[in-house]
């Protein structure tokens, strides 16, 4: 994969638009991270102790103001793990609804409403399974039954089941094969990937979506020691099946588990790129793996809560525009500062980079 500058002309188009050429070769999408619902700000807009509900309903009026836009997508912790006077999960989920699914009305080309495609962070899970710090109440699972109802309509569940409701899915959207993940790409979610892709041609591009880093903490997996539950002493959190195999603590390395990843990955060379949130920054990167021998395309995106940098500079907020050119195999990303002003609904570009598929 190679990355070029965008040119003179190409930055004026996209300032004018915002978008690539809209026609059928075109893939437009809005994607965010970590809304947190349940926490509160500290200062935005003027205001001091701002709750998430008001923060992301600011943020869903800028990108109501989008045009030609496919999907939004939301790649996790849809809800703040209930610690510490943070409300339930059930409460979180009946906000998000009615800002991003009630309130948000970004429009296709067709002006037919935008697809929303959401996967679960590991707040969502640790909130449905529990967790080895004290929550109240101790388990709610409705963002991650939310989720799951959410994008799977005719399958709709009223009782969670960590094994049975995983939240995985691919979307083919004009010659583009996007995945969607339960949380990381372990071991269980590649058996599910090597299925999903034996109908997808080896020449169509496919980008995966989930809320871990690729550089997977080891909390993530199943404990390796005694019964293999979440407890206070070991801190393994048990949001994938997979059993964490670095060794016994969870501060250890996750060269293993790594490992299959990038297995995977070179496998299957039409993957162009990983979509993340989790660590509440924007960039554009490169994993290279534990080994430093892929080299895949990254983008993790801010928080509108938790924001490494915005939570400092609110002006600073931030969430992507993805732009694919299908007719050139080009796939931009863009920056969009929506709260540039602190004050109102206008917005400023911030970085951009564009990646040849």
């Amino acid at each position: 994969m190679k990355y070029i500058l965008l040119s003179i002309f190409t930055l004026l188009l996209f300032a004018q638009q915002g978008l690539a050429q809209n026609d059928n070769s075109s893939i437009n999408f809005l994607f965010t991270s970590d809304v947190h619902f349940g926490l509160f700000k500290e200062k935005f807009r003027g205001r001091e102790k701002v709750p998430a509900y008001d923060v992301n309903m600011a943020m869903a009026k800028v990108m109501n103001g989008f045009k030609d836009i496919d999907a939004v997508i939301i790649t996790g912790d849809i809800a703040n793990r209930m610690e510490n006077g943070v409300q339930t999960a059930t409460k979180s989920w009946s906000e998000f609804t009615t800002v991003f699914i009630d309130s948000l009305q970004v429009s296709k080309k067709d002006h037919s409403k935008s697809e929303l495609w959401v996967v679960p962070g590991n707040h969502d899970m640790s909130n449905a399974i529990g967790f080895h710090r004290p929550m109240s109440p101790k388990k709610d699972p409705a963002s991650m039954l939310g989720i799951y109802n959410l994008v799977f309509p005719n399958k709709k569940m009223s009782v969670f089941d960590s094994s049975f409701c995983r939240v995985h899915y691919s979307k083919d959207l004009n010659g583009v094969h996007f995945i969607f993940l339960s949380l990381y790409p372990d071991s269980a979610e590649r058996v599910w990937m090597e299925k999903d892709l034996e109908k997808v041609k080896n020449t169509t591009p496919v980008l995966l979506f989930a809320h871990s880093i690729p550089e997977v903490e080891p909390r993530f997996f199943e404990n390796p020691n005694g019964i293999h539950d979440i407890n206070e002493e070991d801190k393994f959190e048990n949001l994938v099946p997979e059993r964490y195999k670095d060794g016994k603590d969870v501060k250890g390395e996750t060269t293993i588990e790594q490992q299959g990843f990038t297995s995977f990955i070179k496998k299957h060379s039409n993957i162009k790129a990983y979509f993340h949130g989790h660590e509440n920054f924007t960039e554009y990167y490169t994993y290279k793996g534990p080994a430093n021998d892929i080299k895949l395309t990254c983008i993790r995106t801010d928080s509108p809560m938790k924001g490494r940098v915005s939570l400092k500079d609110e002006t600073k907020l931030a969430f992507e525009l993805v732009s694919i050119n299908t007719k050139n195999g080009q796939l931009t990303f863009k920056e969009v500062l929506w709260n540039a002003n602190a004050s109102d609904q206008k917005f400023e570009w911030g970085q951009t980079t564009t990646l040849e598929l």
